[in-house]
């Protein structure tokens, strides 16, 4: 593969990240400091850097409780910052959640609540309803990841199967003001979507979980299925005078990518930062887009570098694969543009974790699906046994960053022609 290519993919990527950084985008959101007490709460594969950055901004006292992923800690001098299970919750994130609640009781109305919120929220924020236990809350997050449904109808199950999602934290606060600070990882950035809304209610029903659960064939043990459980009102008293910020977003991070393109010389077209559906499929629109551009000059010419983020998702069919629905994407681009000059992609969580292993994304260029055949694997037999991982780990083009500090979800870049020296 191209190095020069390759390098001029990566800065995109670690321009779109830097644009998510929580330190930078934290600032103008701070709120006036309380007469009473400053609580911090915190869920989400990036939360440990938000809270330190939170710490660095606010000049004032502070305590509080985060959960991150396991290896994704920050240093936080005031903070607790505790480490848990994703995609699936564990013991670890059950106890977080408690001390987490513990640290919302008591609160009187001249005190602040802030509550960081990023991706990765609903596996750490581990609370089955009245009943029920981890293991079967564990059970619920693997078919959901298995269903091939989209973030929104997931979510939308998971908040009312819970005691702390789809609001329930600020309702806990209650009378604290609340304001959350989040950085959005779902198509759309609707606040309420991110890590399942621990802090913000929407207006899904417990009958509109029913049919999404029905709509998408979400096929659930029948004691899960009569122990869901109505959310929280939006507009119940709870919630009257809280905030909501989105400080960092895909859209956001898309601009600054395309903006580090158009640097470089190389003109930037973003397709779009809220796309969704099976991975393999988006795989195959976004091939037929850069073949289409790099064949015939339409809808664009090359030079030019499409854009695009959102959510895929993958419909697992061997559960004893290995890799994430970015590499999924891009293994089935790959395999579509086989052959073809002139095309290179880079496919990447924005969190630095891509799925099951420990690889953003990867790279992948019309020698790619060679390459891996070279090794001894068919890059279609390996899209149907959901080994996207195996196949990139033996054509040598993983793409590795290490935990990102924040998460914007899925980073789409696909180069047309070549980049100008400088």
């Amino acid at each position: 593969m191209d190095i020069q290519k390759q390098r001029f993919l990566t800065e995109l990527f670690e321009g779109a990240v830097l644009a998510a950084d929580p330190l930078e985008a934290m600032r103008s959101y701070l709120p006036a400091p309380p007469k009473g007490r400053t609580v911090v709460i915190g869920a989400g594969k990036g939360a440990a850097q938000m809270g330190q950055a939170f710490e660095t901004l606010w000049q004032h006292s502070l305590e509080g409780v985060i959960v991150t992923r396991y290896g994704y800690s920050a240093d936080c001098a005031r903070l607790r910052v505790l480490e848990a299970a994703h995609p699936v919750p564990d013991a670890a994130g059950l106890a977080a959640t408690q001390q987490i609640a513990a640290a919302l009781k008591g609160l009187t109305s001249d005190d602040l609540v802030v509550a960081l919120i990023c991706g990765g929220g609903s596996s750490l924020l581990a609370a089955p309803p009245e009943r029920f236990t981890l293991e079967d809350e564990q059970e619920l997050n693997h078919i959901l990841l298995a269903s091939g449904a989209p973030i929104g109808a997931m979510n939308a199950v998971r908040k009312h199967f819970s005691t702390v999602k789809g609001g329930r934290l600020a309702a806990m606060a209650h009378p604290a003001r609340v304001v959350s600070l989040i950085v959005s990882d779902v198509p759309g950035d609707d606040p309420a979507q991110v890590a399942s809304g621990p802090t913000v209610p929407d207006g899904i029903t417990l009958k509109d979980a029913r049919r999404l659960i029905t709509n998408y064939g979400i096929d659930l043990p029948e004691r899960i299925l009569n122990g869901l459980v109505d959310a929280p009102d939006r507009n119940a008293p709870e919630f009257e005078g809280n905030e909501v910020h989105v400080i960092a977003s895909a859209a956001l991070s898309l601009e600054a990518a395309a903006q580090t393109a158009r640097v470089r010389g190389v003109p930037a077209v973003i397709l779009s930062d809220a796309i969704e559906g099976e991975a393999r499929d988006i795989g195959l629109m976004h091939a037929a887009i850069a073949r289409e551009v790099a064949t015939k000059g339409r809808p664009v010419e090359a030079p030019v570098v499409l854009l695009s983020g959102g959510e895929t998702t993958v419909t697992l069919r061997n559960m004893g694969g290995r890799g994430g629905r970015n590499s999924a994407f891009l293994l089935s681009f790959a395999a579509a543009i086989d052959g073809q000059n002139g095309i290179t992609a880079l496919a990447a969580d924005t969190d630095g974790v891509d799925g099951s292993e420990d690889n953003a994304g990867a790279f992948a260029d019309g020698q790619t699906a060679s390459d891996m055949r070279a090794a001894g694997i068919d890059p279609l037999n390996a899209l149907a046994r959901d080994d996207a991982w195996g196949a990139f780990d033996a054509a040598k083009s993983l793409f590795v960053t290490g935990p990102t500090g924040t998460n914007v979800n899925d980073f789409r870049a696909i180069l047309i022609g070549d980049v100008p020296e400088h």
